[in-house]
């Protein structure tokens, strides 16, 4: 007992004087580990980053609408949701090396961090030209609308630091659209380099027009990517024989709960928001339905609504879904990394952030 209580005096004594000592050690170990962990290497394949997988409703545990794919060398963003700048950092993706971003559609809640990723791609990798962003038409209008907000902001980090630092022809984005056409299933290829292809798809968000989805596939792998839709054909088509389908998701139950007692919010308009949204977004059921008749491989469900209060309530959300899909279906979170290995069947899945 003696002995006991002289060692855990020694060792009080230690960190009281080398408190100091102690507190730098593991300040440097975690800035060296953080930083280190910027760009770690994957495995030649497809790779979806769930960066953010929240909706406009408040969730203190999820970014709004953001997911990054990494194919080969390159990496792309679909959507930039509020907060996920931070969180691509955070997932160790190297923001500055990000080629291109496309956008789904332009609600704020899937454009809202766009500025903030231009700020951080430019400044982290020290580009001298500027963000690509890809969309369907009205993408130049939310771009230069970004560009002309930052302008300020871009004129004191190139008058702060030197050019060399912040080349000032990589401020901002530069927007490409392209059109689809009148038919329900139309569709275009907006990147095919490197080994890449990445198609667009119309899908139905109206009155939100036009409104996307997209479609990745590299070396024998492919991953679809709903953008914010209700159930539709033109989806399953494209999704026939993915490895991944990322789709939004809706409890059409939950959200009438939220209807229900919207009067205790004292926001006039809550109830009549909550009971028009069902009718623009799909289901897990849907989902579910979708994936069963494109004999996708896996389902992972973001842009999630309503906000769950913990991780208990999945079951709850994903309600009938298993009934109509056999295969795997969960609800995604931010930080999942969900990796596709080149030329394989294998589906791996990694979790980035703590919750």
């Amino acid at each position: 007992m003696l002995i006991t209580l002289t060692v855990l005096m020694l060792v009080a004594l230690c960190l009281c004087f080398f408190k100091a000592n102690i507190t730098n050690y593991l300040i440097e170990y975690e800035v060296k580990k953080a930083l280190s962990n910027r760009g770690a290497v994957l495995p030649d394949g497809l790779h979806a980053y769930l960066i953010g997988t929240g909706a406009p409703l408040p969730d203190i545990n999820r970014a709004g609408p953001c997911i990054a794919v990494v194919a080969g060398n390159k990496i792309f963003v679909v959507d930039a949701g509020d907060g996920t700048a931070k969180n691509i950092m955070l997932c160790g993706i190297p923001i500055g090396r990000i080629n291109a971003l496309f956008l789904t559609h332009f609600h704020s809640d899937h454009i809202a961090g766009l500025g903030e990723i231009m700020i951080q791609r430019w400044i982290g990798g020290s580009n001298d030209t500027p963000l690509l962003v890809i969309g369907p038409t009205g993408v130049q209008q939310v771009v230069e609308g970004f560009n002309n907000a930052y302008k300020l902001d871009d004129s004191y980090r190139i008058a702060h630091h030197d050019a060399k630092t912040v080349p000032p022809t990589g401020a901002g984005g530069v927007a490409r659209a392209f059109a689809l056409g009148d038919a329900f299933d139309a569709s275009t290829v907006v990147w095919n380099d490197s080994g890449v292809k990445i198609t667009a798809f119309k899908v139905d968000h109206f009155p939100a027009v036009p409104a996307v989805g997209y479609k990745f596939e590299y070396k024998g792998r492919t991953l679809v990517i709903s953008g914010d839709t209700k159930y539709t054909e033109s989806l399953a088509e494209q999704a026939v024989g993915a490895d991944l389908l990322l789709h939004e998701a809706l409890n059409p139950k939950l959200v009438g709960l939220i209807g229900k007692y919207s009067y205790l919010s004292k926001s006039p308009a809550a109830g009549k928001i909550m009971e028009a949204i069902v009718s623009y977004h799909s289901s897990p059921g849907d989902v579910a339905k979708i994936a069963q008749k494109s004999h996708v491989a896996k389902v992972v469900l973001y842009h999630i609504i309503p906000p769950l209060p913990s991780r208990l309530f999945e079951s709850v959300f994903l309600g009938d879904a298993k009934q109509y899909y056999d295969g795997p279906i969960s609800v995604g979170v931010d930080g999942m990394l969900i990796s596709l290995p080149a030329n394989s069947k294998n589906i791996e899945t990694r979790y980035l952030l703590k919750r």
